[in-house]
């Protein structure tokens, strides 16, 4: 009996020593973790050494990354937007906060630029798109209505032309009227309507141009007409732009009897 209880005992003292321990552990887990946290949080990761590691450059921007840690990152500047806009003696700028007003020999267009882009008007006819702030959405923007101005002011100075090309036996397009007629095989003629602003040549009856300052209506309505019947990749019949190359593939080759 004296042996079965000291047994007990020390297996009841044991038990208690492993669950002091254990406690012991766990609240020395809990202020690890929380000291590792506060550090992390702390830290500004902002040393040259983090920023090539990770392949970063550090600026003054800060965004936010998945989980409780934060850098600061350096948006990159988009090589189309930081490009200047030369803008001819014969096209007029009007620049009202954001709105923008581009005037010349073919027309006038007009566009509403958003609160992260900014222009500048520099001496000696040259235009620059800006951004206002530094993220990423700025970036987006900032080459996107480079370009938008770009075409603006070559568009009522120059213009744009898109060209395209009937390929097929019966093929052929007509102009009647302000409406362009196309007979691509269907049952019947396929007429489309020519939007304002925009003018269309056909010559030998294959040949499309659709010309105008618009660079953005003239590839809708050309890709309108293309629509109705697009190259076909086997022999190649159909509506095509004229520097489109079309990818051919072979026919199905039939069963040797």
């Amino acid at each position: 009996m004296c042996k079965a209880k000291r047994a007990l005992s020390t297996k009841q003292d044991s038990s208690a020593l492993r669950g002091d321990s254990l406690v012991t552990c766990r609240q020395n887990s809990k202020m690890s973790s929380s000291s590792l946290t506060a550090s992390l949080h702390t830290s500004t990761l902002q040393s040259p050494f983090v920023g090539n590691l990770n392949g970063f450059r550090v600026s003054s921007v800060a965004v936010r990354r998945v989980g409780f840690l934060s850098k600061t990152i350096e948006c990159k500047e988009s090589r189309i937007g930081k490009q200047p806009i030369s803008v001819p003696s014969n096209v007029t700028l009007t620049m009202e906060g954001q709105d923008l007003k581009v005037k010349g020999p073919l027309g006038e267009m007009a566009i509403t630029y958003p609160r992260e882009v900014k222009l500048e008007k520099e001496d000696g006819g040259i235009l620059r798109v800006r951004k206002a702030v530094e993220t990423r959405r700025a970036n987006q923007m900032h080459g996107l209505f480079r370009t938008l101005t770009d075409n603006m002011v070559v568009g009522v100075s120059k213009g744009f032309e898109k060209k395209l090309q009937l390929v097929g036996v019966g093929y052929r397009a007509t102009i009647e009227g302000k409406d362009i007629v196309l007979n691509l095989g269907f049952s019947h003629p396929v007429r489309m309507e020519i939007p304002a602003g925009l003018q269309v040549k056909v010559e030998e009856n294959t040949r499309i141009t659709v010309s105008g300052y618009d660079k953005s209506e003239i590839g809708q309505f050309a890709a309108s007409i293309r629509k109705w019947r697009p190259p076909e990749p086997y022999k190649g019949k159909g509506v095509k732009y004229a520097d489109e190359i079309v990818r051919r593939k072979e026919g199905k080759a039939g069963k040797k009897k």
